[in-house]
């Protein structure tokens, strides 16, 4: 049995309110030719189909074309939510597709979801795990003592045998300890998320979701896919990729990564304004990071040109690590007061030093009297 691993597709992001619908297009129709050419039998997507849970129906639209792609290519989809989702969403209408081979569990329902696939190796049964809340699970379980994500995935995998001699593959959309993480992943205050590898025991391959670096977890069989995009200036140096599994007999399973290549590269460029300036033009998302000493305020606008996809501009001296997001967010901005906004310009101005009680007084009557006169 071979599968293609994939996760995190968050369909609809925006970085710094560009859109990405292109790129992920793009990406998409990549993924589904490899798994044609790769004569996959199905894809399984880990959870995050979604950026957000009430999704665009332009994204919607995307993954639309993305399965049913795969599905006219011969090539079965299973598909879980990810803590992005909206369970009810992603799994609207899946008892009529799944009569197409596509099979989406969205909610958790009390119940494992299971389905038994067939091969030359006999049979194999493939087990779909919707991203889970301690919450959620002990609601199915009252008597159990339910406190932590370790322990929900502990009680809900109970239910099966690791010691039939069956191969078992996993989908699941959870933060397993010792996975190396980037800015743009969410995850619960305290790390109470965290789940040990040793919960996955006895499974030939554990599909997860969730992290966006590609990477394994102790073995090859539990793994991460990554997004097949980078999502974060924090995954600059990621090698985006889809994975590869081969399940044979019990126990035989083989993995390898097929690179992804982008529309458009994320790159983080640093460096002084004129080398920045004879760099060759590009059009990779990127963040500018100035290092002169003397910065004069047109730089951005000077840059922009040769680097058109700019969605970050900072500068980095001996006198200030502000940063400006080129794209133009304020969404920080508007929650604060001009006076707090002006104590952050004063503090960056001065290698984090704030200003006297008296220069703030002043400061406060100068703001007072602007609204005075309107």
């Amino acid at each position: 049995m071979r599968f293609l691993h994939t996760a995190d597709l968050h369909i609809g992001k925006r970085l710094f309110e560009t859109s990405l619908a292109e790129d992920q297009r793009e990406i998409l129709r990549q993924i589904a030719e490899i798994a044609k050419e790769e004569q996959c039998d199905a894809v399984l997507i880990a959870g995050d189909i979604y950026d957000k849970p009430t999704p665009s129906a332009e994204a919607m639209s995307i993954f639309d074309t993305f399965v049913s792609a795969l599905v006219l290519g011969g090539v079965s989809v299973y598909a879980i939510s990810g803590n992005h989702d909206s369970g009810e969403r992603v799994s609207y209408l899946s008892g009529l597709i799944e009569e197409k081979g596509v099979v989406i569990q969205g909610k958790y329902e009390g119940e494992l979801c299971r389905r038994t696939l067939r091969d030359e190796y006999g049979e194999l049964d493939l087990y779909l795990l919707p991203f889970l809340k301690p919450l959620t699970v002990g609601g199915f379980f009252p008597e159990a003592e339910i406190r932590t994500y370790e322990e929900a995935l502990q009680t809900v995998l109970q239910e099966v045998d690791r010691d039939d001699g069956r191969r078992k593959v996993l989908v699941s959309h959870q933060f397993v300890t010792g996975a190396d993480t980037c800015d743009s992943e969410e995850f619960a205050i305290g790390g109470l998320d965290c789940i040990s590898e040793k919960v996955f025991e006895g499974f030939d391959y554990v599909a997860l979701g969730h992290i966006h670096g590609p990477q394994k977890i102790q073995r090859d069989t539990l793994r991460y896919s990554g997004t097949p995009l980078k999502y974060s200036f924090s995954e600059a140096n990621h090698r985006k990729s889809v994975t590869i599994v081969d399940v044979k007999e019990a126990g035989e399973v083989s993995c390898r990564q097929i690179s992804l290549k982008p529309h458009h590269d994320m790159r983080v460029v640093k460096g002084l304004v004129a080398d920045l300036m004879e760099q060759p033009y590009t059009e990779d998302y990127v963040q500018i990071i100035v290092t002169d000493e003397e910065v004069a305020p047109d730089t951005r606008l000077r840059l922009a040109p040769g680097f058109p996809n700019m969605l970050k501009f900072s500068v980095e001296n001996s006198r200030t690590a502000l940063e400006w997001e080129a794209s133009g967010d304020r969404g920080e901005m508007e929650e604060k007061s001009p006076l707090e906004m002006m104590e952050d310009f004063y503090r960056s101005q001065n290698n984090g030093v704030s200003m006297t009680e008296e220069k703030r007084e002043l400061l406060v009557k100068v703001l007072e009297s602007m609204e005075g006169e309107g």
